[in-house]
This record gives C-alpha cells, sequence and structure tokens, in this order.
C-alpha cells in the first residue's frame, strides 16, 4: 500500500468537509452546501464516505479528501500530504542526511526572521527611535491593531542595530547574510545593516512562513524611496505576494483577487475590511504570482496606477494571465467545415479607473464606499486596453487602425461568451471608424492554425467532419503522446482516470498500455511520482524525464497550438483518450486473435485462445461502455 493510500484508509473525508461544510447523512452518502460556489437553496455537494471522495452537482467540482484540501486551503500536493500524514500519524519517508540538514538550515533562518520581526516591531512601538515612523504611520490612517496584525516595524537609522543584537543571540553572520538583514562590504571586509531609517513590511509566503522585508524610507530624499529584502534561498520577489497570507481565504470566499502596487495599498484595504487585496510589490505581475491565485479564483481585478507606467503594468499583467490563466474549449466551424475546438480564456480580468493622483489607501481613508464602488464598476479588460491603446493615438491612420486591432482581437476572441465577443467587435469597430466585417475577417485570419500535430492536443480526436469524408481514427502513437501531454499537465489526473476505468472492472493505467518505448518510459515516471513520497509529483517527473527521456520531455511542454486548456478540459480529454486508446489496442488484439483462431488445430492452444478472445471481449465491451456513459468530471 502507498503512502497515499494508507493516508485515505486512515483519514475520514467526512470528517475533514465538515470543519467548514454542515454535513447531513443522506443514505449512505453526506450531503451539504457546496463551499466552492454561490449555493444556498439546494445542497448540491455530496461526500461519499465508502470511496472517500466527494463531488458538487452544481459546480462540477469533485476529487478525493487531498484535491479537496488543495481547493479549501490552496495548498500544493507537496504541502496537503504533509499536512494529511501529519493528521494520520503516517511517516512519510525519512529524508536523506542532506535534505535534513538543509530542512533544519531553512528551519533556523525563517527562525531568524520571525525573530526580526519582533525586533523591528519593539524598535517601532516601544523606542524613542521609532517616533517618526510611529507619527508616519498614524499620517497614513494605519491603525497599532494594523501594525500588529502585519507585524510592521522599524530600522533605526543605525549602521549596526540589528547585526549587534542578532550576533548576541548566537546567529553567525553568515546566517544574517542569508537572509538579507546585513550586507558585506567587500572592500572594507566589513558588515552592516541592509535596512536603517525604514519602516519594515514583513513579506511572508502564502503559507504564512516568513520570507523577507520590505523597507520604505523616512528620509525625504533617501534613495530608494523601497528596498526588499536581496535574493536569497528563502526570498524570490517573483513568487511571492505581499498579503497572500492574510488574503487566501478572502479570495476564495469572494471568489475574486484585487491587485494593487504598493504595502500601503494592501494594508489599508484589510483594515476597512477588503481583505481579498495582494500586490506584487511594485514589480509587474508574474507566471508564478498568478498561479497562486489561479488556484483559488479566476476572477482578477487590476487595481494599478493609472499613469503611463500603471498602463504598462496592467498591460503586462495581462499578457501574463493570458498565459498563465485557464482556457477551455467551445466547438466552432472552420471555413473549410470542419467542426474543431477554439480555446477561450476561463477567467474575468477586469482593470479599476482610479481617480487621478490618489492612491487606493487614500481613496478608501477618505471613504471606504468610494473604493467599493470602484472595484464593483471595473471595466472588462477589452475595453480598457481598447480605450488605453487609442488614448493620444490618431486613429484616423489606417495604420494605427490595424496596430490597435491586431492588438485587441486576440483579447476579444479569448472572451468566452459569444455574445460579449460580438458586442466587442462593434466597439471596436467604431473606435477605428471601420466596417466590422472587416474585423471578423481580420480576427478568423488571426485564427488560423497549422495542419493537426500530434501536440495538438485540444483537437478531439474524434472530431466530425461535415459534408467530408469521416475521419480517420488517429494513429495509436499520436494519442499516446496526446495523453502524455495531458498528464504531464496535470498529473493528479492519473486519479481520476484509475477511478473511472476501476468503476468498470478495468485495469489501472499501466506502463504497457503505451506501445511507443518512449511513451512506456514516460508513463512509468508518471506512475512511479505517485508511488514514491520523497518529492512532490510534478518534481519527481520533470526531474526523471529530464534524465531518462529529455527530448521527449521537451516535445511534451511545447506550448500548444490552441492554447493551455483549463483542468476540467484536461481531465476530460485524458479520461476520454485513454479509454479510446485501449479501445484501439484491444480491437487490434481481437483481430489477431480471431485470424490466430482459423489456423490453430492444437485443442489446448485453441483453449487457452479461446479464453484469451473472450476477456478481451468482454474488455471491449467495458470500454465501450466507459467511453459512451457521460463524465462527471472532478
Amino acid at each position: 500500500m502507498s503512502v497515499i493510500d494508507e493516508i485515505k484508509e486512515r483519514i475520514d473525508i467526512v470528517d475533514v468537509v465538515s470543519e467548514n461544510v454542515r454535513l447531513r447523512r443522506a443514505g449512505s452518502s453526506y450531503t451539504g452546501f457546496c463551499p466552492f460556489h454561490d449555493n444556498t437553496r439546494t445542497p448540491a455537494f455530496s461526500v461519499f464516505p465508502e470511496t472517500g471522495t466527494w463531488h458538487c452537482f452544481g459546480c462540477g467540482e469533485g476529487g478525493d479528501v487531498f484535491s479537496y484540501l488543495m481547493k479549501r486551503e490552496g495548498w500544493d500536493f507537496k504541502e496537503t500530504l504533509q499536512y494529511l500524514a501529519n493528521r494520520a500519524g503516517v511517516e512519510l519517508e525519512p529524508r536523506s542526511p542532506k535534505q535534513q540538514e538543509q530542512a533544519e538550515e531553512y528551519s533556523r533562518l525563517r527562525q531568524l526572521l520571525e525573530e526580526a520581526v519582533l525586533f523591528y516591531q519593539h524598535r517601532l512601538l516601544n523606542t524613542p527611535d521609532g517616533e517618526p515612523a510611529r507619527q508616519y504611520l498614524e499620517r497614513r490612517g494605519v491603525t497599532r491593531v494594523t501594525i500588529e496584525k502585519f507585524g510592521i516595524g522599524f530600522a533605526p537609522d543605525k549602521w549596526s542595530d540589528a547585526m549587534d543584537h542578532f550576533l548576541s543571540q548566537g546567529y553567525s553572520s553568515e546566517e544574517l547574510l542569508n537572509v538579507g538583514l546585513i550586507t558585506a562590504n567587500e572592500e572594507r571586509h566589513t558588515n552592516y545593516d541592509k535596512f536603517r531609517n525604514r519602516i519594515l513590511f514583513p513579506i511572508r509566503d502564502a503559507r504564512g512562513k516568513m520570507a523577507g522585508f520590505g523597507g520604505r524610507t523616512l528620509d525625504p530624499d533617501g534613495i530608494p524611496k523601497y528596498l526588499n529584502s536581496p535574493q536569497t534561498t528563502l526570498f524570490n520577489k517573483s513568487h511571492l505576494l505581499y498579503g497572500m497570507d492574510l488574503a487566501r481565504k478572502a479570495i476564495r470566499d469572494t471568489d475574486q483577487a484585487v491587485i494593487v502596487e504598493g504595502y500601503m495599498d494592501v494594508i489599508i484595504p484589510h483594515q476597512a475590511g477588503f481583505t481579498n487585496t495582494v500586490s506584487p510589490m511594485g514589480t509587474a505581475l508574474s507566471v508564478q504570482q498568478l498561479r497562486q491565485l489561479k488556484k483559488i479564483t479566476q476572477h482578477i481585478v487590476l487595481a494599478l496606477d493609472p499613469d503611463a507606467a500603471g498602463e504598462k503594468a496592467t498591460l503586462r499583467g495581462l499578457e501574463i494571465a493570458r498565459q498563465t490563466m485557464d482556457h477551455e474549449n467551445e466547438l466552432a466551424f472552420d471555413a473549410r467545415g470542419l467542426l474543431h475546438q477554439e480555446a477561450r480564456l476561463q477567467a474575468d480580468i477586469r482593470v479599476c479607473q482610479l481617480p487621478e493622483g490618489l492612491d487606493p489607501d487614500e481613496i478608501i481613508l477618505q471613504d471606504p464606499q468610494a473604493w467599493s464602488d470602484i472595484l464593483g464598476n471595473a471595466r472588462p479588460i477589452v475595453i480598457h486596453v481598447m480605450e488605453t491603446l487609442a488614448k493620444n493615438q490618431d486613429t484616423d491612420d489606417p495604420k494605427v487602425k490595424g496596430q490597435i486591432a491586431d492588438m485587441v482581437l486576440p483579447l476579444i476572441e479569448d472572451v468566452p461568451n459569444t455574445v460579449e465577443r460580438e458586442d466587442y467587435r462593434q466597439r471596436l469597430a467604431r473606435m477605428l471608424k471601420v466596417d466590422e466585417r472587416s474585423l471578423i475577417i481580420t480576427g478568423d485570419a488571426s485564427r488560423q492554425k497549422p495542419a493537426r500535430k500530434p501536440q495538438a492536443m485540444l483537437q478531439q480526436t474524434d472530431s466530425t467532419v461535415l459534408k467530408t469524408a469521416p475521419v480517420k481514427t488517429p494513429i495509436t502513437v499520436d494519442l499516446e503522446f496526446i495523453i502524455l501531454q495531458l498528464l504531464v499537465r496535470l498529473p493528479e489526473t492519473l486519479h481520476q482516470l484509475n477511478r473511472w476505468l476501476l468503476s468498470f472492472n478495468l485495469e489501472r493505467l499501466q506502463e504497457r498500455d503505451f506501445h511507443h518505448i518512449d511513451h512506456q518510459q514516460m508513463a512509468a515516471i508518471i506512475l512511479n511520482a505517485f508511488e514514491q513520497d520523497q518529492q512532490d509529483p510534478e518534481d519527481y517527473i520533470r526531474t526523471q524525464a529530464e534524465q531518462l527521456v529529455d527530448a521527449l520531455w521537451t516535445r511534451l511542454n511545447e506550448p500548444l497550438v490552441q492554447g493551455e486548456p483549463g483542468q476540467r478540459q484536461i481531465r476530460e480529454n485524458a479520461i476520454r483518450g485513454f479509454v479510446r486508446l485501449r479501445l484501439l489496442y484491444t480491437a487490434r488484439r481481437l483481430e489477431q486473435l480471431q485470424f490466430l483462431l482459423q489456423d490453430l488445430e492444437n485443442q489446448s492452444e485453441l483453449q487457452q485462445m479461446q479464453i484469451d478472445f473472450a476477456r478481451e471481449s468482454a474488455r471491449k465491451v467495458q470500454l465501450d461502455k466507459a467511453l459512451r456513459k457521460p463524465l462527471i468530471i472532478a
């Protein structure tokens, strides 16, 4: 039994779900109101203790106790595994001496940062040196409760205040350098405090663990105005969102994340009750930051400065969002009459229109309702980009018209709703003073794709062709490749696939299901990823694949022609595709057996062959059922 299976056997999913959902028994299952979508009239959420699974028949989400906690808490698989293992009393495989040493080192460094929070907050609240900082925060409207909640502190204008203190506490200069509390002067071979005469904002990761500090100078002529911890083993600015540890639950509850620019733009909204607010700390949004958010919500509001730099940050954030957020597909006809799928962005991205010269914290301190209204009136990103690009441009210039159309039309094509897309096209046509039909033609041309390749996995394997000959059965090697593409993008899909197979008395996915040798190796890596518990499955897959099947791994991770699919689409395509693959190989095996039966004369061999034929025939029946039965995708 694997560690994961042992955990599931010991953990009662009903107990876990009951922590935040009121359940009532309904036969052998339990029902309640779904915690992941607005669901107050009909209890569409069900928990099945016998199988250890849950499913909401309203929003379509579902899975096992791991997926439930990952969705509820915003954790990744590794965090969830560790939590459930501790809760179940299951010991994970001991770390190697090197891993143990590294874990202890990280733990000590984080403890140092936690002590630094207390050290700097004491300097702010309880020393004469902190008086200017206290006055500044009071002028900015920050209360004592908020200071304590966010751990805000102050570094006096002294060269070795923090260094002297922590050296006296038994920490080494190397440790202080490793967490960015001090800086080395290599020429003079001396060290000094990194932060001086600055208000300090502790920066934590999404789990609330200390990573570093951001500091604002109190000197009007101080440069730089804001100073962050340097890149360390614990602090990577592009991977962190300020306030995420405090905002995660509110983002999940409101199903919306508001992104602002600075520390105060997070602190004051939280103080006023707008606790779904986070900040990339003055830098452009990164892929890693948006990946954190998309685990919890697909609804993003950008509340960035209306100046040129803010507009650039907004457009950059939009582009990152289009790369990062989930896509799903809808059926459409192309120019040749082929029925295919087009990727649509499954995210609602909006932009706030901030008053000139005012930041979010200033707006809220003047009138919290005004900020609520601004958020409520956030404009769809398409309209914002359309107007931003046209501002200060000569829209009578044909070249400018073309440039704006080229940038806006892809955004319009991302929009899932057909009526909304049509409305945006009409708006763009009016703004550019062109015939709307020219935009439709331009849009169609921009969506033309190259000839179908194996990696175009979003193309349905059984796509219908209208007024032409039927599509031939896909080549099995291509189908194997497509399935692996799906599995490396969302490895947890393996669990749903195996449950689906077992429900029809079919074997779990096996290495031998793949006939191409490289595909076999890749399948073995994916299977082994869930049998081991030393590494997160995704990390294990990447590490092993880069060592054993590097060329295939590169191809599997190439950008997809039609955009990245959503998780539900991945699961559906993986299950349908794999069942179809088995069906193809089973049909091929039956043909071989039927041919061999005609020539066999040895009675014992004939009987064995007939048994094999009956077994494969029964398997084909079950596979046919599995392919025809509607999927309930978790």
